[in-house]
């Protein structure tokens, strides 16, 4: 029979072992729980219980990112030491467009399997994290922390590009220092840009009409588009989107939880995969900070300092 304190309790250091095993069992329950749904595995686990596979041989209009596998893994890109935070596809001319975030902020040209071909020197912008491609040599920047996207023609040779070559705009929604616009993406056929904020809150906007308002005839609007990510993006941020023009639907990548995931063309989430553990890669992306979709549906993913990936669909 345990002793009883001075306050009628029993003493701690008299309770049963098995006492002490249930409690501490319950003690690692609770963290494991805690843990789980601040890194969003539950809202994981459910999609895997709701979400069948497509059966072999039926047409789907997903991309389907679990059928992804790597071919280029963790290539250091030569040329490049640090801050290769974006990428986006150039469709004109076949090639890739990254961002080089400071050390000096440029625009880099890489070829499909990683290897560095141009720079072209940002001179007056600030915090650039997020690239788009438009078309016709027209790309869009995002600024971080001023929430301003600037748009301007890339030269078809390399040089120094000023700020004072760029339009822009601010949107200063929910300004949050280091935690602002980190991904930017175009659909040309809808004329939409979309832009998605990182965290603190997550955040997704639809902005139409942007070619249109370029060539002189102001017509923008803009939709939050964050009910698509609320509840449904398990994930604790979103570090670069790319639209993929054959589904029409976006592809969001998120640093912290490593993962690319598939949104349809009404918000609703249809695949994802990982880039961490129990992924196909031999050791986890450590900074996923880009991707985008080449017209042959090759995926291509960056991570900081200057890290280069590629997945492809199997059977493709």
């Amino acid at each position: 029979m345990p002793s009883i304190a001075p306050n009628g309790l029993p003493r701690l250091n008299a309770l049963p072992k098995r006492v002490y095993r249930w409690l501490g069992l319950g003690l690692l329950l609770a963290i494991g729980l805690a843990v789980g749904v601040a890194l969003h595995w539950d809202e994981r686990l459910y999609f895997n219980l709701t979400h069948a596979a497509p059966v072999a041989g039926a047409e789907t209009t997903d991309r389907w990112l679990p059928d992804y596998r790597v071919l280029i893994e963790a290539k250091p890109v030569a040329g490049i030491t640090r801050n290769l935070s974006a990428i986006t596809y150039d469709r004109d001319l076949d090639r890739l467009l990254g961002v080089i975030n400071g050390g000096p902020t440029q625009i880099v040209v890489l070829s499909k399997t990683g290897e560095l071909l141009e720079r072209f020197p940002l001179r007056g912008f600030g915090d650039i994290e997020g690239l788009a491609y438009l078309g016709g040599g027209r790309v869009a920047v995002s600024d971080e922390r001023n929430q301003q996207l600037s748009i301007f023609q890339l030269p078809t040779r390399p040089r120094a590009i000023d700020i004072a070559e760029a339009q822009f705009f601010s949107l200063g929604i929910n300004l949050n220092g280091n935690k602002g616009f980190e991904g930017v993406t175009y659909d040309v056929a809808g004329d939409r840009l979309f832009v998605a904020k990182e965290r603190d809150p997550r955040q997704l906007y639809e902005i139409g009409g942007l070619a249109a308002s370029l060539d002189g005839r102001m017509q923008l609007s803009i939709r939050d588009r964050s009910d698509w990510i609320a509840d449904q993006v398990f994930a604790t941020d979103l570090s670069d989107l790319q639209f993929d023009a054959e589904t029409g639907h976006l592809i969001l990548l998120s640093d912290e939880s490593r993962l690319l995931m598939e949104l349809d063309g009404d918000g609703r989430m249809r695949s994802y995969r990982g880039l961490g553990l129990f992924s196909d890669l031999q050791r986890s992306a450590p900074q996923p900070e880009g991707v985008t979709i080449d017209n042959d549906g090759t995926l291509y993913v960056v991570s900081e300092p200057n890290l280069f990936y590629s997945f492809r669909r199997q059977g493709s």
